[in-house]
């Protein structure tokens, strides 16, 4: 994988992984209706962040194999739990971290043979 797709890579994982925690963030404080939640400063950052995750996105695919770039993807999903067990506490048992090992040995074989 070249440079620009591997920064590009991540980029994509900070966007997704920042959009994730903003509405998270929006969720715990607009339960009270969709009229609060649309009030949520966290909520539109959640939408910036992902807007910035789409066009990362494509740039990313302009760079590699859609099979690999939907592979290398999914290491969002480990950013993700590990993100909501640092800053929301939630739980990771012991399936969830398995999997995540999982994730991390696909990625990473996939990685390697790029």
């Amino acid at each position: 994988m070249t440079p620009l797709a591997t920064v590009l890579w991540l980029a994509n994982a900070a966007l997704d992984t920042g959009g994730q925690l903003c509405f998270k963030t929006a969720a715990h404080h607009g339960d009270s209706g969709w009229r609060t939640l649309a009030r949520q400063p966290m909520l539109w950052l959640g939408l910036l962040c992902y807007l910035g995750e789409f066009l990362v996105w494509i740039a990313f695919l302009s760079q590699v194999p859609l099979s690999l770039g939907v592979l290398l993807g999914s290491i969002n999903i480990v950013v993700v739990m590990i993100c909501g067990r640092l800053f929301f506490r939630e739980k990771l048992t012991p399936l969830r971290v398995g999997g995540i090992l999982l994730v991390c040995i696909g990625v990473a074989l996939v990685g390697i043979g790029a």
